[in-house]
């Protein structure tokens, strides 16, 4: 319902020239000799469809086709004879012929593809001999016609085919994804303004039933209540002539009560008349009002339809970025989780390191602490056994003295 961005209307527009047929030339070597081969084809197909037109009025193109061509034609036609009398006499003959028929067929095929060889070659000699026999016989067999101009559309398929690049069938997929999904949500949304609208007219349609109704039951009371009156004034005054003589002051004083009566029932029909079109003023009012709700409801869809687009624009837009942010941190953390992985693994081998040297260097002062208490026993015994010595000798001395 907005204006289209240049981005969109920018792809709107490379879409729309990528599906013109009009950009459809070729612009490769290749591609032209591809495309004058399916020509070549195509011209040919449109020739061979003709042959047996042609052959069939071979008295009529005698003078135009030349000797050559008219006999290489003519061998053609007893080709074409023998290779239907063949078919014929395989279908209705026994099986025991069956390898030597089918022998026979296939030879007779291979001369008529060489019969049809040549004589193409023999009208392509000849470009305006082949212009006029398109002129003179236009007349194709129906399959040969649709199988013509499925071969031009595999032509034309082959063409836009080579021409279009793999990104350019890319964006025209997605151009047509994306045009189908908003028909589709167009579609949806006019099949619920639509049923919107008919619930709408249904219930005007039957308010509006409703008070015809009360309309037509109205004057109907109104038809009865005449009708009634006019009978009961018709019998009165009848009453009234055959009592005349009789009760003239009771038929006058009955005359005024009954024009007193109508005087009522008047006034009683006035006001049902003015209260029925209060009401009717009322409804009409009501209707209006509706229709000026169903018109204030519209509006409001499309201003909200059109808050709801723009907030979800924003909302792609920032959960885009968001799954752009997190798609980097998931990155940094994945980096993050590979280093503290390596680092946990370093510390692991250092603190083993270190184990392993406290356990070393625990061994090695155990053994210290035991070769050193080893060493001052050795000395202290050693000096021990010196003074004992020393006073042995002593003693001797002493005793010699």
């Amino acid at each position: 319902k907005g204006m289209a961005t240049p981005k969109k209307a920018t792809v709107t527009l490379d879409a729309m020239k990528m599906l013109d047929p009009c950009r459809l030339k070729p612009d490769s070597i290749e591609t032209e000799r591809i495309i004058t081969v399916l020509d070549e084809t195509i011209a040919k197909l449109e020739l061979s469809s003709l042959i047996p037109c042609i052959i069939n009025s071979l008295d009529r193109f005698a003078d135009m086709l030349g000797p050559e061509i008219t006999n290489s034609l003519i061998e053609h036609q007893k080709l074409s004879n023998e290779m239907e009398h063949l078919l014929a006499s395989s279908e209705e003959g026994d099986t025991m012929r069956a390898e030597e028929q089918r022998g026979c067929l296939c030879l007779l095929e291979q001369h008529l593809k060489c019969s049809v060889r040549t004589v193409l070659r023999l009208l392509l000699a000849n470009p305006s001999l082949c212009q006029a026999l398109k002129y003179e016989a236009w007349a194709r067999e129906s399959p040969a016609e649709v199988f013509i101009k499925a071969f031009g559309e595999f032509r034309n398929f082959m063409l836009e085919t080579l021409l279009t690049s793999p990104m350019e069938e890319e964006e025209k997929i997605q151009f047509m994804e994306d045009i189908s999904l908003q028909i589709k949500k167009n579609t949806e949304a006019i099949t619920a303004l639509q049923a919107e609208l008919a619930a709408a007219i249904r219930t005007q349609e039957e308010e509006i039933h409703m008070k015809d109704n009360v309309i037509k039951d109205l004057k109907n009371s109104m038809q009865d209540l005449t009708t009634d009156c006019k009978a009961g004034i018709q019998q009165i005054k009848q009453e009234g002539e055959k009592q005349r003589e009789e009760e003239l002051q009771a038929s006058q004083a009955r005359c005024a009560r009954l024009q007193q009566d109508i005087q009522q029932l008047g006034a009683q029909l006035n006001a049902l008349v003015l209260e029925h079109r209060a009401s009717e003023l009322a409804l009409r009012k009501r209707k209006c009002r509706m229709e000026m709700e169903i018109m204030n409801w519209i509006q409001k869809y499309d201003t909200d339809m059109g808050e709801k687009q723009a907030e979800y624009e924003e909302v792609d837009a920032a959960y885009t970025e968001e799954k752009a942010q997190l798609s980097l941190l998931m990155e940094k953390h994945a980096m993050l989780l590979q280093e503290y992985s390596q680092i946990e693994e370093e510390r692991r081998i250092r603190q083993k390191k270190e184990e392993q040297a406290l356990k070393e260097l625990t061994t090695k002062t155990l053994a210290a602490i035991r070769i050193q208490a080893f060493w001052r026993g050795y000395l202290v015994r050693s000096l021990f056994k010196s003074k004992r010595k020393k006073k042995k000798k002593d003693k001797g001395k002493k005793v010699k003295k």
